[in-house]
């Protein structure tokens, strides 16, 4: 029990145990100490004993936020959202072509955003301004050759905000279990945590670069099932965080094959689609379409709900919060809830939702503004592609250390393996031997990364998921430089 005086109506001991208990290591204690490194750098602090810092910068590749690690904002992106900012910019026009380097078509979009949304300071409609879904659902459509109708399309505050709207639908009771991959992004476990629901997690398989095993996800789906569980729904991240795998056709129809078997809403995180440097992105709305197709009437009644955002890829516009998911296969009285629910929140951020209409309507090759855009995104997926190269060749050489060849996403999740001595102290320190690993390369370098414990792990298994997305290769060399010598520390202990 607190020891606090009850001098507030909330302590620590009565607020909602379910919040309590969610985790969010993404943003954790590592995130929390980065920052206090990062503000002791900016005011030239000192450690307590009077020494500076090991470090001159905090590299923060805990979190996949890419403007905050230098990506640059698309030109044309940000040269629209302007003017809808401050429509009287567009009474201008020569002033910003003469000397801003605006073209027509920022000053064509801007107007039509405009005409639809009214101002992005105004509340739009709940499920989002009707001419931006009908722009999302052109996208699906251009993307799988299948039609999708605006009128499933959900605007969102970012993917999460969809992931919570979903989730919220789906946790009818504490019985309730969701099928989620580990490792995972903590977003699914700790919204489960808040709604008192089930994680029913499945390992995915590391020696198979990290991609699904229908036998294994059998056997934990009925597991739960025996243990009374009323597994409703499966999570799948594709491409996936925090493993950068990419997923095949054959696992994206075999997950769908199985959600159909046992009548499971399947939930496809597919916010990293453009981040795929091997192979291709397969969307499940694609492969859904496929078996119907190919074997009608059998997976017509396979609830299916995609989702997307702008904070990731070559957008990395995390700030401005804006996403989609669409619904497939849906009963239309489930649907109207899911309408009911998200109008709670009254609308997603306008801003964000004219973001999502550039994001799958950017300009197309003859549009004044194609060139550039071109040049900035290949130039934004070629920088991320060799970091991510980069990396991987580092950590081949570290001892101890393990990782799959990068596929897709913004991340790489090594396998670690540290010295007996090191895990010993780790736990006289109460810690897990890769959190411990982790804190210290940050106390050591300025390097902020997420221990594998925080996104779930085989048991026996140690990891950590970093970033490819800061700048230049020096942090990378940091690394490599700790690693050795940490190794060579606890070897010899």
């Amino acid at each position: 029990m607190s020891s606090t005086p009850r001098l507030r109506s909330l302590n620590i001991d009565n607020i909602n145990p379910h919040v309590k208990e969610a985790k969010y290591a993404v943003r954790g204690e590592l995130a929390v100490r980065s920052e206090e490194y990062r503000a002791r750098l900016a005011s030239h602090a000192t450690k307590p004993a009077g020494s500076k810092l090991p470090f001159d910068k905090v590299i923060s590749a805990n979190i996949g936020n890419p403007q905050q690690l230098d990506q640059k904002p698309i030109t044309f992106f940000r040269q629209v959202l302007s003017l809808l900012e401050y429509p009287p910019l567009l009474d201008n026009e020569e002033i910003l072509v003469k000397h801003a380097g605006y073209k027509e078509d920022v000053f064509h979009r801007a107007r039509r955003l405009l005409q639809e949304a009214h101002s992005v300071g105004a509340y739009s409609q709940s499920q989002g301004v009707p001419a931006i879904k009908t722009s999302v659902a052109n996208f699906i459509k251009l993307r799988d050759g299948y039609p999708s109708d605006p009128a499933s399309i959900f605007l969102s505050a970012g993917a999460s905000s969809g992931v919570n709207t979903l989730l919220h639908v789906i946790c009818a009771s504490p019985r309730t279990g969701v099928l989620v991959p580990i490792p995972q992004y903590p977003l699914y476990t700790a919204t489960l945590s808040v709604l008192n629901a089930q994680c029913v997690p499945y390992c995915l398989d590391e020696d198979k670069a990290w991609g699904t095993d229908l036998e294994t996800i059998r056997a934990a789906y009925q597991k739960a099932k025996s243990e009374g569980t009323d597994v409703r729904a499966i999570v799948v991240i594709n491409p996936g965080n925090p493993t950068g795998s990419s997923l095949s056709e054959e696992d994206v129809r075999g997950l769908l094959e199985f959600a159909a078997k046992e009548n499971l809403v399947v939930m496809a995180d597919e916010v990293y689609q453009t981040n795929v440097f091997k192979g291709k992105f397969h969307s499940f709305k694609k492969g859904l379409r496929d078996l119907q197709k190919a074997i009608p009437g059998k997976y017509d009644n396979v609830e299916l709900a995609s989702l997307h955002s702008i904070s990731k890829g070559m957008v990395g516009e995390c700030g401005h919060r804006g996403g989609y998911f669409e619904l497939v296969g849906f009963d239309p009285e489930v649907v109207a809830q899911i309408y009911k629910f998200v109008s709670i929140m009254l609308c997603p951020p306008v801003i964000g939702q004219c973001l999502v209409e550039l994001m799958v309507n950017p300009p197309r090759d003859g549009d004044p503004s194609y060139e550039l855009y071109r040049k900035e995104y290949d130039g934004i997926f070629e920088g991320l592609r060799e970091r991510a190269t980069a990396l991987y060749e580092a950590f081949k050489l570290m001892e101890g250390v393990e990782c799959q060849d990068p596929q897709g996403s913004m991340y790489l999740f090594p396998t670690i393996h540290l010295p007996p001595a090191a895990a010993a102290q780790a736990k006289e320190e109460g810690r897990q031997p890769d959190e411990f690993y982790c804190l210290k390369l940050l106390d050591a370098t300025g390097v902020c990364v997420v221990p594998g414990t925080g996104f779930g792990q085989k048991e026996g298994t140690m990891h950590f998921r970093t970033t490819f997305l800061a700048p230049g290769t020096e942090w990378v060399g940091r690394i490599r430089t700790f690693h050795q010598e940490f190794m060579d520390k606890y070897k010899t202990a």
